[in-house]
């Protein structure tokens, strides 16, 4: 026996998922939306415990989803969140070089911003300080259109519209099985079961596996990244006016440790980039013995592990090594000292990989019957979630069998 029949059920109730019902909603609003969510919460994991930053779009590939994603969605939410009230900020940030041999990938950084038609601008250091007092560089450049918010308000609201535009949110409610009747498909919950003509996945650290149930090989496998950070005394605050990033090494997936100015005035330091043994393992340890075999026994683990063995064990040692972690930061604020920092929360990203060692780099979205499948959405999706959302929304009526419809 089933529940209700829906016209759209989404799985997963974090800023994409929610966006996704939102969008759906005001495309179709005569429609039937159910949202399920395992946890008791909206935005419990990665939305809940990332940085807060609105991004600018400037580290993504010219022409890529993420590119062009994150640069107009980095302006329809600040839209949005004027047109609702909710706090944020477009401080900018500046990237800034150290030393002399980060500057070529400082100069490629800055082309990538202009290809991706955004306001950037050339710094020389005493204009960095200008903006940063405390920083010591070599060369920067400064974005204008970066931002803060906290992407759990974010949520809030668009699960307050998506009620008032009619939709059904379940919270508690973890899809365990996923069953074709006919042309529509049945989930099984543990809060029972639920009846739809469209099933859309957006369930994060377990999009592979939903996707498995609902019959699709995404030919990837979600690999959990934990990022640690440390915290501004508020006494050492002062320190950071706006956000702070370095030069990234653009053969290494992430960031590298960075200052960011948060919405509520703490200034947090990181983060850092180290598997996790756990899927939602916040803590070094968390451990999960299937998520942890199925890293261990995936060979394009150990291919990614291989071309980047110098990076990983750097990203190791600063999770364990308070001081190593501070060191880098010190190439950004050289006054920053150990007892300036406090550990604050943890987040994981949920990073694709092939089976070839390669990182999925672009937003992955894969279609199945009746089904799309959001395979690979880490950061920027929650500044870019409005338009995977209305990017999704405007696929659906096309979807009858299974392609590829992102994938870089």
């Amino acid at each position: 026996m089933t529940n209700d029949m829906y016209d759209f059920a989404i799985v997963g109730g974090g800023i994409v998922g929610l966006s996704t019902a939102m969008s759906l909603g005001k495309r179709y609003p005569q429609a039937r939306i159910l949202v399920l969510e395992k946890e008791s919460n909206w935005a419990f994991h990665q939305t809940g415990n990332n940085s807060g930053v609105i991004h600018s779009g400037i580290y993504y590939k010219p022409g890529s989803f993420k590119a062009k994603f994150c640069r107009d969605g980095s302006r329809s939410m600040v839209e949005f969140c004027q047109e609702h009230g909710i706090d944020h900020e477009i401080c900018g940030k500046v990237i800034v070089a150290t030393d002399e041999q980060e500057i070529p990938r400082l100069e490629n950084l800055y082309k990538r911003g202009l290809e991706n038609n955004l306001t950037v601008q050339k710094i020389s250091p005493e204009e960095v300080k200008e903006i940063e007092p405390h920083v010591s560089c070599v060369a920067g450049i400064r974005v204008f259109s970066t931002g803060i918010v906290n992407y759990k308000q974010v949520c809030l609201k668009y699960a307050q519209l998506i009620q008032q535009q009619g939709g059904d949110l379940r919270l508690n409610t973890k899809v365990l099985k996923i069953a074709a009747s006919g042309n529509n498909q049945v989930l099984e919950t543990n809060n029972g079961n639920f009846e739809s003509k469209f099933v859309i996945n957006c369930a994060g650290l377990h999009s592979d596996r939903i996707a498995k149930l609902g019959g699709v090989e995404p030919k990837a496998k979600i690999v959990p990244f934990r990022g640690e950070y440390y915290e501004l005394t508020p006494e050492k605050r002062y320190l950071v006016k706006t956000l702070i990033y370095p030069v990234p090494n653009p053969d290494f997936p992430f960031l590298g440790v960075h200052f960011t100015k948060m919405i509520d005035g703490t200034v947090h330091a990181g983060p850092n980039a180290v598997l996790s043994l756990k899927r939602e393992g916040y803590k070094k340890t968390d451990f999960d013995l299937r998520d942890f075999a199925e890293v261990m026994t995936y060979p394009g683990f150990w291919k990614l592990a291989a071309k980047h063995a110098d990076e990983g064990i750097q990203e190791i040692i600063r999770s364990f090594s308070k001081a190593a972690f501070v060191k880098s930061l010190q190439k950004l604020i050289p006054e920053v000292q150990a007892e300036d920092l406090v550990p604050t929360h943890a987040g994981v990203r949920a990073q694709a990989l092939m089976d070839d060692g390669k990182l999925v780099d672009d937003f992955l979205i894969i279609s199945g019957q009746n089904s799309i499948h959001v395979c690979n959405a880490p950061s920027p999706a929650a500044t870019s979630s409005l338009e995977i959302g209305k990017a999704i929304a405007s696929q659906v009526p096309q979807q009858s069998h299974l392609e590829t419809v992102v994938i870089s």
